[in-house]
This record gives structure tokens, C-alpha cells and sequence, in this order.
């Protein structure tokens, strides 16, 4: 029997029960939930980085996506207030449109 033991998306016991699969999970409590989704965050990128095709580095990226608004409801922030933090930062630092690629720094 495979141990998983990772945050899976919510119909997923669903999906398995439909199937006639037999498991093991549990609701995580508030304080872990942000824990394991740093870590799903964390598979999901690693997932996003070895995507050889357009439709798998999607897929990807829409798992990241869903586990950011995840997080931000665990932390208490809300979507909105993300944005702004997010505007706030591009504007002072700016995004990563431009694709500029720092080789080095000199050291002073």
C-alpha cells in the first residue's frame, strides 16, 4: 500500500471512494495546513519545472495557483489584499516582464 502522506486537492476521496479505493486521511488542523502547503507548494513547483509541454506547465501553474489562494486564506489575507501587496512590490521593484537575467555583482 503506497504512503502519500501530502495534501491532496478536496474531491480527491471522492474520486477514490467513486473508484472503490480503500485509504487513510484526516482534515488537517489550521496550524499544519499552511506547513503542508508550503510543501505541496514546493512539489508543485518541481512539477512546473520538469513540464516539457505548454498544456503540463499549465496544469502546473494552476495547482500553484490554487494552493497561493489556499495559503493566503490560512494567513488570513484575502485576495484583495494580496494584490495590493502585490502592485505595492511591482511598483517599487518592478515585475519580471522584462526578463533581465543578473550574471553578477562587483564586489565594493
Amino acid at each position: 500500500m503506497p504512503v502519500y502522506n501530502k495534501l491532496v486537492r478536496d474531491n480527491i476521496l471522492e474520486i477514490m471512494d467513486a473508484k472503490g479505493v480503500t485509504y487513510r486521511a484526516r482534515t488537517l488542523e489550521p496550524i499544519e495546513l499552511l506547513t503542508e502547503v508550503k510543501a505541496k507548494m514546493l512539489e508543485e513547483a518541481r512539477e512546473f519545472h520538469e513540464a516539457t509541454t505548454v498544456q503540463d506547465e499549465v496544469e502546473e501553474l494552476v495547482d500553484i495557483l490554487e494552493l497561493v489562494y489556499t495559503a493566503i486564506s490560512a494567513l488570513g489575507v484575502s485576495y484583495e489584499e494580496l494584490e495590493a501587496f502585490r502592485n505595492q512590490k511591482k511598483m517599487e521593484r518592478g515585475g519580471f516582464d522584462k526578463g533581465i537575467y543578473l550574471i553578477n555583482v562587483e564586489d565594493q
